[in-house]
């Protein structure tokens, strides 16, 4: 008894001494340990938390969320956008209900309307929608096609590594929107056809990204100690390294949400994006260039709103960077 008494004493006094003398970043990760459920609700109210401290990006948050829903819900509103009305053309924009002659519904025309007539608010509530389609199918196939190759190339390494990244290094020394234009033109225009050519073309900054974020990690001792244990490669490149580098992932796929929404409208400003009658807002925008100073809302009301996407989204991608990265928000 004395013998066990002895003994259990000795080790006791082993786990205090641990305690004692245990690392701050362990006692931190000791500390944030903890089953899902109690870790969900923290995250997310740190998030909301960080949001708050932001205003700006707070109203970027904003601003989306209201894109958003005019996109889900903008066959709602009760004007036809597609259907031409020659009495009510070039009329400005006004709150009056049935101002304009042969009005279709017993609403105003907010924003006025265009050569032909159409509704212009109506017309850019279904033009946003089909902006917000094309650039994230777009920036889904980019993130899909650059990830994986990415992660290949990091993991791999060798020769296949050089290829990937030499081919990275060709398309990244061509423009952008040039190589979508030439690629669109070769294809025709169409909505799909545009999302493939954007994201078949914009994958090249996830690949290098990826890439450098996988180096990065392989680096750290939790994936010498996953190899240790006899995991396979794919289960720690899916598992271990994959959850790591998804922050910076989440983060390029927002600001590349913004070039793609830019891209859109540039090609349907060139009459290679999606065909009419279906309207967008590179669309809009290029159908004014006849009627600019004649009628000055078919320009305004478009470009404000396609300047107010995409600088709230590069605002909520700098917030999102700031939020995965706080080193990032203490450098500045």
């Amino acid at each position: 008894m004395a013998l066990i008494d002895t003994s259990s004493t000795a080790s006791r006094k082993e786990r205090e001494s641990s305690k004692r003398y245990e690392s701050p970043k362990r006692r931190e990760s000791s500390k944030g340990q903890g089953s899902t459920k109690d870790q969900e609700p923290t995250m997310r109210r740190g998030y909301f938390a960080s949001l708050l401290r932001r205003p700006l990006a707070l109203v970027a948050h904003v601003v989306l969320a209201l894109a958003v829903i005019a996109a889900v819900f903008a066959s709602v509103y009760p004007v036809d956008p597609l259907k031409q009305n020659l009495m009510s053309s070039l009329m400005p924009p006004s709150l009056k209900v049935d101002s304009f002659p042969g009005s279709q519904a017993a609403m105003p025309a907010f924003m006025g309307t265009d050569a032909l007539g159409r509704d212009l608010m109506a017309r850019i509530l279904l033009a946003i929608r089909i902006s917000l389609a094309v650039s994230f199918l777009a920036v889904l196939i980019a993130t899909v096609v650059g990830v994986f190759l990415g992660l290949i190339a990091g993991f791999l390494g060798g020769v296949l590594d050089s290829v990937i990244m030499r081919i990275v290094d060709a398309l990244l020394s061509l423009p952008f929107v040039v190589l979508a234009i030439a690629v669109v033109a070769a294809i025709g225009p169409g909505l799909v056809n545009v999302a493939l050519v954007l994201g078949l073309t914009g994958w090249v900054t996830f690949a290098k990204l990826v890439r450098g974020e996988v180096l990065r990690i392989k680096q750290y001792s939790f994936i010498e100690a996953a190899y240790a244990t006899g995991c396979s490669g794919r289960r720690i490149l899916f598992r271990h390294i994959l959850p790591q580098a998804s922050g910076i992932i989440l983060v390029n796929a927002t600001l590349t949400m913004g070039q793609m929404i830019i891209s859109e409208a540039t090609l349907s400003f060139l009459g290679l994006g999606v065909p009419p009658p279906t309207p967008t807002l590179g669309g809009i925008l290029s159908d004014a260039q006849q009627t600019f100073f004649a009628a000055w809302w078919i320009v305004v009301f478009p470009g404000l709103v396609l300047m107010a996407i995409i600088l709230a989204i590069n605002i909520a991608g700098d917030f999102l960077r700031d939020y995965f990265d706080p080193a990032e928000e203490g450098a500045r």
